[in-house]
C-alpha cells in the first residue's frame, strides 16, 4: 500500500493502548513516516509526557502552543525533505479558556483562573474534560492546521473513557452548547474518513488482552474505524539458540571461563522462551482480533532518540507498504482497515497479517507468507 495513501485515508490519527506498550514511540514514528512522504503532521500529546519532544530531538517540552519538532524541508534519512512536524499538548483546562475567549467570555475566562474555579467547572459534568480536548481536536482537524493530526491517546483504560464521553454526553444533554460539542465530537470519532484509531500493543498477555478489549468497546460504543494494530517491541528471531555453548565454543575454536557456559545456557533458554511466548501472545492477537499487524521490532535500548525512532519509521513504512491496496477507498481515503468483527473492508482475518514486518520469533516473512 502507498503510505501517503495510508495516511490520507483519515485528518486524524489516535494512538491507544495500554500504559507502557510505546504509543508515544509509535506516534513519533508515524509522524516521521508521514513528513517523509510531504504531509505536514501536527502531534497533539493530551499526558504532558516528555518523551516526544526528547525522542524527535526538540530540548523543550510541549505546552499548549504549537512547536515545531521538525521544520519544513529537514533531510529525511535518505537524504530525501521532509514535510514539517508540530507539535502541542492539550489540557481541558487550556481548550475552556480558549473555548470561552473565542464566544467572547473573556472577562469570565479571567474570573474563573482568579477564583480557582476553573477545575470546579471543568469537572462538573462526567467527561466534560474529555470533550474539551476532543473539541479541540474537532477544531484542528476542521480548520485543516496539518495534513495529518496524530493524536497520542491516555493509556487503553483511559482511552475508552475518553473516546465514548462525547457519545455519553450525547445521550444526557438535550440541548445547548455541550450538546453541540458532543455531536461534533462524536461525528468525527465515527467518520472514518476523519478520524481512525490505532491501537498498539506488546506480545505479552496482559496487553493483548487489553487491545482485544478495547477494540471491541471501541466499536460497540463508538464506532470507530480502527487501522492496523500496531505490535511493538518484537524480538526478532536468532538461529542455533538450541546448540550446546560448549560445543560451539569448540568449533569456534574459542575456550569458556568457569560459569560462562552455563551463563550462555541460560541466557539462549531465556531468548528462546521469549520468541515463544511473543509467537504465542501474537497468534492469540491474530484469533481475537481479525485486523492487520505491524510488527516493530525491539531496539534493546531504553534511550529513545531520533535515531531510533527512524529505525522505527523504517520497520513501520516497509509494514505499511505491505498493507493491501484494499485498505484505500475509493480516491484513496476512507477504506479503514477492518472493525474487530470483521466489517465489510476488512483486509485479513486471524492469521493474515497483510502488513507484519517480521515473524515474532521468527523470521522476516512477506505479506503472503505471513499467516
Amino acid at each position: 500500500m502507498d503510505i501517503a495513501g495510508f495516511y490520507t485515508q483519515s485528518s486524524v490519527i489516535i494512538v491507544a493502548g495500554k500504559g507502557g506498550v510505546g504509543k508515544t514511540t509509535v506516534s513519533a514514528a508515524m509522524a516521521r513516516t508521514a513528513a517523509r512522504t510531504g504531509l505536514s503532521v501536527l502531534i497533539v500529546e493530551l499526558e504532558g509526557k516528555s518523551g516526544l519532544t526528547s525522542a524527535l530531538g526538540h530540548p523543550e517540552l510541549l505546552t499548549y502552543d504549537e512547536a515545531v519538532l521538525s521544520p519544513d524541508g529537514a533531510e529525511a534519512p535518505d537524504g530525501g525533505r521532509m514535510a514539517e512536524i508540530r507539535a502541542r499538548t492539550l489540557t481541558p483546562d487550556d481548550a475552556l479558556l480558549e473555548y470561552l475567549v473565542d464566544h467572547g467570555l473573556r472577562r469570565v475566562s479571567k474570573r474563573l483562573v482568579n477564583s480557582g474555579a476553573l477545575d470546579v467547572v471543568a469537572t462538573a459534568v462526567p467527561g466534560i474534560r474529555d470533550i474539551l480536548v476532543l473539541g479541540k481536536v474537532k477544531q484542528l482537524e476542521r480548520a485543516r492546521e496539518a495534513d495529518l493530526i496524530v493524536v497520542d491517546a491516555p493509556a487503553a483504560g483511559h482511552a475508552i473513557t475518553f473516546l465514548t464521553s462525547a457519545q455519553g454526553l450525547l445521550d444526557s444533554a438535550r440541548g445547548g452548547p455541550i450538546r453541540t460539542q458532543a455531536a461534533d465530537v462524536v461525528e468525527l470519532l465515527s467518520d472514518g474518513s476523519r478520524c481512525q484509531v490505532v491501537l498498539v500493543t506488546l506480545a505479552e498477555e496482559t496487553p493483548v488482552n487489553e487491545t482485544v478489549e478495547t477494540a471491541f468497546k471501541l466499536e460497540d460504543r463508538v464506532g470507530t474505524s480502527l487501522g492496523p494494530v500496531i505490535v511493538n517491541g518484537i524480538y526478532p528471531h536468532l538461529d542455533h539458540l538450541e546448540v550446546d555453548p560448549v560445543q560451539a565454543a569448540a568449533l569456534a575454536g574459542v575456550a569458556l571461563g568457569p560459569g560462562e557456559a552455563e551463563a550462555l545456557g541460560a541466557a539462549a533458554e531465556f531468548r528462546r522462551r521469549r520468541e515463544e511466548v511473543q509467537a504465542e501472545q501474537v497468534r492469540r492477537l491474530e484469533e481475537g482480533l481479525p485486523l492487520p499487524q505491524l510488527w516493530l521490532p525491539n531496539l534493546f535500548t531504553t534511550e529513545i532518540g531520533l535515531g531510533e525512532i527512524d529505525q522505527l519509521a523504517d520497520a513501520l513504512a516497509a509494514g505499511l507498504e505491505r498493507l493491501p491496496e484494499v485498505m484505500a477507498g475509493p480516491g484513496g481515503r476512507p477504506g479503514s482497515a477492518a472493525g474487530p468483527r470483521g466489517r465489510p473492508g476488512s483486509t485479513a482475518g486471524a492469521g493474515g497479517q497483510p502488513g507484519s514486518t517480521g515473524g515474532p520469533g521468527g523470521r522476516p516473512k512477506s505479506a503472503e507468507s505471513a499467516s
